[in-house]
């Protein structure tokens, strides 16, 4: 039988063909041009066409550029998988996986819950969670320090890693594409179609609720098959990485408390004192208040976080410093949420955050810095493949900016739907956008080069520009988890050590399904009057 390439084999084979791409696919770039409409100065961009740039020996630069461009993952990934070594060699986040599943036993004590099936509910439960991140504040790239958890734990409850990534990085995926209030995706796109901000809001929920009703059924099932024939999983021996850990210390973990863990709270504490004092109010933006198109809500979240890590941690000290360990990678959890949605902290301050959490979790253990320091780079040298891959993904996008093609290819897209009735359009535009999110995985950048065309293209064609705004979002939402340029899935796949290949046969029918779920969404939006549409 032919062995399948590996992940890094077929990336590069894709960069090869993106470099082929460039010598075929004629030059051209969109510029900024002002323009006089009814009196009005606006600013629109034009089409050009430019000399092309064909790449030959630059496929391997572009090696070099990829990792350059995506160096701020590729740090946050090294950091992150450093912080949870430190952390775990105590067990720590083990010991919390075991009591976890032994919640989840007890539940299952009760009638209804035994019905329902108690990981069917935690399985749930945890993607709804995660895809509210992804729907209001845009969760993507923080979901790669959420895999190391969520891949033990899947496969500690008789699940596989593809269960682990669904749970954090699927559902994620799934809030993004039915974004409700997301400002990365949804805010840029509306303003710079000129709709109010976060209009629409109606029928986004109901999308929202749709989107998810199909993508955790369908995880359901699929972890309903799992737990019955682990030996069916595409990744069985893969997982084998995750399983041969030795779970059996568990049982024996040792409860004690050095006074360095005392004294490890008491620094964070002094810290989040601090911090509390010069952050005394948060303020959450919903829209933009401003323009009056949207509002902010102000409440004491820093301080009120900072009290109860003092209660949580003076109990979890007096218990075991693994609860403290536990406690403090709940509160770096929850300040991560914090962070990113009242002072829009992005990876530089997230992968600090996890830093300082390996660093005081080794402290609390009373661990040497020389052992601190070894154990980081255990945890570096453990998760560098994943590292490395995403910078190598990231020299297919360089390939195609440098070759001057992207805006090519978005040009001679959009420039086929002139006579084709509404639902056609909408059906085109929506093709369109996918197949432009493969070249600009970026959500705020697809939305910064194509909204400036789709918008005023739907005017022409009797199709309202909510609908265009629409069709970009799901355009832009669904093949996140499937393109092979997108940093953060092959930054989630290297994390949870899950071939790209293998991940491509297992989520294929599914993105067919959330691509068709989406068309049939986009159908209300040409057809049926609908508010803000």
């Amino acid at each position: 039988m032919r062995k399948i390439p590996h992940t890094y084999v077929i990336v590069f084979y894709i960069l090869l063909i993106s470099a082929i791409m460039t010598w075929i696919i004629p030059g051209g770039e969109y510029v900024e041009k002002t323009v006089y409409l009814d009196g009005v100065e606006k600013t629109e961009l034009v089409y050009r066409q430019v000399d092309k740039n064909p790449q030959s020996w630059q496929v391997f630069s572009a090696l070099f550029k990829g990792f350059v461009k995506q160096s701020g993952i590729i740090v946050f990934i090294l950091m992150i998988g450093g912080a949870f070594w430190i952390m775990n060699s105590s067990k720590a986040i083990d010991a919390g996986i075991l009591s976890f599943i032994r919640f989840s036993r007890r539940l299952e004590q009760l009638s209804w819950i035994r019905r329902l099936g108690a990981d069917n509910i935690i399985i749930t439960l945890v993607m709804i969670l995660f895809s509210v991140f992804g729907a209001v504040f845009g969760m993507s790239e923080e979901t790669i320090a959420f895999v190391i958890i969520m891949v033990p734990l899947a496969i500690s409850m008789g699940y596989d890693s593809i269960v682990g990534v669904c749970l954090c990085f699927v559902a994620a995926g799934l809030g993004f594409a039915g974004a409700i209030l997301n400002p990365f995706t949804i805010g840029i796109a509306q303003g710079i179609a000129g709709l109010p901000l976060f209009s629409g809001l109606e029928y986004r929920i109901i999308c929202w609720v749709s989107i998810n009703f199909v993508g955790i059924g369908y995880v359901l099932r699929y972890a309903r098959k799992i737990k019955a024939y682990p030996e069916k999983s595409p990744v069985y021996q893969e997982d084998g990485y995750w399983r041969k850990k030795d779970r059996s210390e568990w049982e024996s973990i040792a409860g004690y408390t050095p006074v360095s863990a005392w004294f490890s709270y008491g620094i964070i504490l002094t810290g989040l004192i601090a911090f509390s004092i010069f952050n005394h109010q948060t303020t959450f933006v919903m829209g933009d208040p401003d323009t009056g198109t949207g509002s902010s809500l102000i409440l004491p979240m820093i301080p009120a976080a900072s009290g109860l890590f003092a209660l949580a941690g003076w109990f979890s000290l007096r218990k075991s410093v693994q609860f403290f360990q536990l406690t403090l990678l709940g509160f770096t959890i929850l300040f991560l949420i914090i962070g990113v949605m009242g002072y829009q902290w992005y990876i530089m301050k997230i992968a600090a955050l996890f830093f300082a959490m390996g660093f005081f979790s080794g402290m609390a253990m009373n661990y040497s810095p020389n052992r601190i320091t070894g154990l980081f780079l255990e945890g570096v040298r453990d998760i560098l493949p994943a590292a490395l891959i995403v910078g190598l993904a990231g020299g297919i996008i360089v390939i195609l900016e440098d070759g001057k093609i992207v805006d090519s290819i978005l040009y001679s897209l959009s420039g086929g739907m002139d006579g084709l009735g509404k639902m056609a359009s909408v059906g085109i535009m929506y093709c369109i956008q996918t197949l432009i999110n493969v070249f600009i995985p970026s959500g705020s950048a697809q939305a910064a080069l194509t909204m400036p065309i789709m918008a005023p293209f739907s005017d022409l064609i009797g199709i309202s520009r909510q609908a265009a705004v629409m069709v970009y979002q799901f355009g832009d939402g669904f093949t996140n988890m499937i393109t092979p340029t997108s940093g953060v899935l092959i930054g989630v796949l290297g994390v949870a050590r899950i071939p790209y290949e293998k991940w491509i046969k297992w989520v294929t029918p599914f993105m067919i399904i959330l691509m068709i779920l989406g068309f049939l969404l986009l159908i209300p939006t040409v057809t049926v009057s609908l508010n803000g549409f």
